[in-house]
């Protein structure tokens, strides 16, 4: 068997992507990397990762390439506002040390991780990399404009997304990689920004199934493509 890897795992969505991978028994250890890593129980084990620090994701590579081949990775982690940072309703609000914090989380951290973990994944046989995007990444989507860097952002990961999958089709041709929208749910990143409670709106244990429903789903013709929490395909 195989391992997962969850990236992001101490918030809402990456914690109950955790719960729900371990308790579907497909994978032998499951790992939950995240800033604070704190204890989990078997077959769960917490392995610390700053997606911004190389260094940092290496050491947790190599950590979880101790338990041997990578059949799933799921990168959860994500930035949308922060003290100092918050979506652009204007042009003349762009701050370009914000708009580099979030291309560092949202696109670079990928790629770093998807940089090191890919050796661990097998070269044949199913495996699956996936990445949380948004559908306001999506250029032909975009109506409403505003929130220049969190677009700009989950543009670039998407991109990365697309060009990974055309790499890995030469060098893992078993391998789906997929961006996922989750959807609105309720966690902190999307408290000051979500509606009311309805239609629309999901727990992270709601919007987690739904994610690896998706996943599970998903087919080699499918890889590079972002997918939103229904199964549909987003343009990009």
């Amino acid at each position: 068997m195989t391992s997962a890897v969850v990236v992001g795992a101490s918030g809402g969505i990456g914690r109950a992507l955790v719960a729900a991978v371990a308790a579907g028994g497909a994978y032998e250890t499951v790992f939950a990397l995240s800033r604070s890593a704190p204890s989990q129980p078997e077959p769960v084990r917490s392995v610390a990762i700053d997606v911004t620090d190389e260094d940092s994701v290496a050491a947790a590579a190599r950590t979880v390439g101790e338990a041997g081949p990578v059949g799933l990775v799921i990168v959860a982690s994500g930035l949308l506002h922060a003290p100092g940072i918050a979506p652009e309703k204007a042009l003349r609000t762009l701050d370009p040390a914000a708009m580099a914090a979030l291309f560092a989380v949202n696109a670079l951290g990928p790629a770093l991780v998807a940089k090191h973990m890919l050796p661990l994944m097998p070269r044949k046989g199913r495996s699956l990399f996936a990445a949380l995007s948004a559908r306001v990444g999506s250029i032909g989507d975009n109506r409403l404009g505003g929130w220049y860097a969190y677009r700009a952002s989950k543009a670039a990961l998407n991109q990365v997304l697309r060009t990974l999958a055309i790499e890995t089709a030469r060098t893992h041709p078993e391998l789906v990689v997929a961006g996922l929208h989750p959807g609105t749910v309720m966690t902190a990143l999307s408290q000051p920004f979500r509606p009311e409670p309805g239609p629309g709106l999901f727990s992270p244990e709601e919007s987690a199934a739904h994610l690896l429903r998706v996943l599970e789903g998903l087919r080699i013709a499918d890889s590079g493509q972002v997918f939103a929490w229904d199964g549909q395909p987003i343009p990009p």
